[in-house]
């Protein structure tokens, strides 16, 4: 599996290697390969991850946003459904964490306990892997095929504030059909939620 680029980071801090570029990820590109710290203290690559997934789903998430807060138990119950069928949904937070210090990696393992996250949630300190993927909402999903492959892009649901309001389950829709080889009907929609919150250079 080739990626668009490939990087290493070590505990959110440091970038190892990079051949980065900003890009916007287009259905149909290969997943470019990362390695993030999780909350775990883990290190978790995406490659080694798409080799031992049938799916793989990558969201921009973080701790302050209200939009990502309201579809926490969403996230979890996605986890929960396709866990069996193996699926990984591993989620991200980039946000700059100086001007936004409730976004932390320390604050992270605080939320991901007391909300007892059942997905990776992983730091990029150094925002390379949201620049990358040319992600810009929190929160955002990047849903990629055991081959590597992007198949959608964009929104969980279409009604972030009342879960029993949903009409259409897009991710969820997504992953179905990714898992029974068939095509997305809506593979990119635009994600709603808080704008990644960049560091200032």
């Amino acid at each position: 599996m080739v990626g668009n680029g490939l990087f290493n980071l070590q505990s959110g801090d440091k970038i190892m290697s990079s051949t980065v570029v900003k890009q916007d990820l287009a259905i149909g590109d290969e997943a470019p390969d990362f390695t993030l710290c999780g909350v775990d203290g883990i290190n978790y690559s995406l490659h080694t991850l798409l080799d031992s997934k049938n799916a793989v789903a990558v969201l921009f998430t973080c701790n302050h946003c209200p939009y990502v807060q309201a579809y926490e138990d969403r996230i979890i119950a996605l986890q929960n459904e396709f866990v069996s069928h193996g699926v990984a949904l591993v989620c991200i937070n980039s946000n700059d964490d100086t001007n936004y210090p409730q976004d932390s990696y320390a604050e992270m393992i605080i939320r991901a306990q007391r909300e007892e996250f059942n997905f990776l949630y992983l730091r990029d300190h150094t925002q390379q892997v949201a620049r990358t993927f040319g992600a810009k909402y929190t929160p955002e999903a990047f849903l990629f095929d055991h081959d590597g492959i992007l198949r959608y892009n964009g929104r969980i649901d279409d009604n972030w504030q009342n879960p029993d309001g949903v009409k259409e389950q897009t991710l969820r829709d997504a992953i179905r059909a990714v898992l029974a080889d068939r095509p997305i009907d809506n593979p990119v929609t635009h994600a709603i939620g808080c704008t990644i919150k960049w560091k200032t250079m």
